[in-house]
């Protein structure tokens, strides 16, 4: 049987930087039980705002989400980027290990 990857998209957005933005953003996500692949958060500035990564899959109820990310309070902006900026793969290669490279390799 061909399984197809489904096609992903990052989601990036402008948040402010303080306890329980990221639990009300994913909240949104686990709550409609729509999976997060990857997730990056890195203050931005003199850390006054934060920038959050969200690894996506392309889904009927992508557009929905979006709607309701935008209106949650600390978010000042969302961008829709296509997952084939390389992004979460360059991490990706960051954080395997030799020893898990090996192991996806043919003997």
């Amino acid at each position: 049987m061909n399984s197809v990857s489904p096609k992903r998209t990052v989601l990036e957005l402008t948040v402010n930087n303080h306890p329980g933005v990221m639990s009300h953003v994913v909240g949104l996500f686990s709550r409609r039980a729509f999976n997060v692949e990857g997730i990056l958060c890195l203050p931005v500035g003199n850390g006054d705002i934060s920038r959050i990564w969200l690894l996506v899959d392309e889904d009927g109820r992508l557009p929905q989400m979006i709607r309701q990310i935008e209106k949650l309070y600390d978010v000042k902006s969302i961008l829709r980027r296509q997952e084939n900026d390389g992004l979460f793969d360059r991490l990706e290669e960051l954080f395997t290990s030799p020893n898990d490279v090996s192991q996806k390799e043919p003997q």
